[in-house]
């Protein structure tokens, strides 16, 4: 066990252990206290935070206009359902359409509830309006792909510790290898119009922070266009400016026909997302064919549209973008001998090591004072709140290297 497990530190994960289902396992760390780009533990110990809750913190830890927002609300109101309209509904649903240049969205709360919702409207759209046969339509996803935990979304991941033992699994997908615009192209071809979308992340953030080749997501997007499929769009992590752009496929000169958005639209405060798209696509969708109690709820839409407004100056965006770089051409000068690649853009990375596992390397970090977290084996992910100082991270890239002798 790393330095920092002491008294009431123990305490409080074992008391976790005792009683809470070991689907997480988490590093010894005990948050108390956040604000910004740190967290203070039980111990009044003090972490920078380059992890960010998966990019849902990417304007770090109770930013003041957020919290700002969601107090306002709370005095006023938090839940009608959407059995009725409330003030900040319209609002929201308005104001992110235009952050994205699209038409409609459709409120939920989580990332994988965006997915499901884009899968069933993705099939309703074959058959409705493609003239697909009755359960026959097909959805390409890739290998690597992580966009959820559901039972449907697990049926396609090739992650074993995410799919394995949780069957029998939803068919109608098809998995081609990211990256690879000829074996999507080679699966439409075999299956004709039966495919009705292709979700793909931008940016493969589960599995290590992957960023596709040059052409990749412009090819897949004029395949999209010459055969009549949907382009679904998964930046629940790589959206809202994580990559130095509001949506990671700008970077592309893409904008496919829905982008699933998460995490940082709730500003780390209430979980919010949202499938954003076209009429005639989301317009498929009558009264009573999909719903959320709490999707669109009063709170989650103020806090979601003071980080719509935080977003539209382009600031953080920028921020990403300079500080990326920075943070790019650090860990890429890590010794050689100790790490085999760093991949990303905009404040988020994956760096993965030659040899050490990159758990270790987290526990490392965090007897330094740093947050991280690892994925698969030799991994580990960084993605800083987009508030970060240039200090801080030169600060935290510091202790990274200080972990590697």
């Amino acid at each position: 066990m790393i330095e920092t497990m002491t008294g009431r530190t123990s305490d409080l994960m074992e008391l976790s252990g005792a009683h809470s289902a070991h689907n997480y396992h988490p590093l010894p760390v005990v948050v108390a206290e956040a604000e910004g780009a740190w967290v203070t533990d039980v111990e009044g110990r003090r972490y920078l935070d380059m992890l960010a809750a998966y990019s849902a913190l990417n304007f770090g830890h109770r930013h003041p206009r957020l919290i700002a927002a969601a107090r306002r609300q709370l005095d006023q109101l938090t839940l009608v359902s959407r059995a009725f309209d409330h003030d900040q509904f319209g609002p929201f649903c308005a104001e992110l359409a235009e952050l994205a240049g699209m038409d409609v969205v459709l409120p939920m709360n989580t990332g994988a509830e965006a997915v499901e919702t884009a899968i069933k409207v993705a099939r309703k759209w074959g058959y409705t309006v493609k003239g697909v046969p009755a359960d026959q339509a097909v959805i390409i996803v890739f290998d690597g792909n992580f966009h959820g935990r559901t039972t449907t979304i697990v049926s396609f991941s090739t992650d074993p510790e995410a799919h394995d033992d949780f069957g029998p699994y939803t068919p109608g997908f098809r998995i081609a290898p990211y990256g690879d615009l000829d074996a999507v192209a080679a699966l439409v071809a075999s299956l004709g119009s039966r495919v009705v979308a292709v979700l793909v992340e931008p940016i493969q953030g589960e599995a290590g922070v992957i960023v596709p080749p040059p052409g990749f997501l412009p090819g897949l997007r004029e395949l999209c266009t010459e055969q009549g499929i949907l382009m679904i769009a998964d930046e629940i992590q790589s959206g809202l400016g994580r990559t130095g752009f509001t949506f990671a496929c700008t970077a592309e000169g893409v904008v496919p026909d829905a982008y699933l958005l998460g995490k940082a639209l709730g500003g780390g405060i209430v979980p919010v997302s949202a499938m954003v798209s076209i009429w005639p696509v989301l317009g498929v969708l009558q009264p009573g064919q999909h719903g959320s109690t709490f999707g669109g709820n009063p709170l989650a839409c103020a806090v979601g549209r003071e980080v719509i407004a935080m977003l539209r100056g382009g600031e953080y965006q920028a921020r990403s973008a300079a500080l990326g770089r920075r943070m790019h051409e650090r860990l890429a000068a890590l010794p050689g001998d100790a790490v085999r690649a760093v991949r990303g853009r905009g404040l988020w990375a994956g760096v993965e090591f030659a040899s050490l596992p990159g758990r270790e390397v987290c526990e490392r970090l965090a007897a330094r004072g740093v947050l991280a977290k690892e994925t698969h084996g030799r991994v580990i992910r960084l993605a800083p709140p987009l508030v970060i100082s240039e200090q801080d991270l030169d600060w935290g890239l510091d202790r990274i290297e200080d972990a590697l002798l």
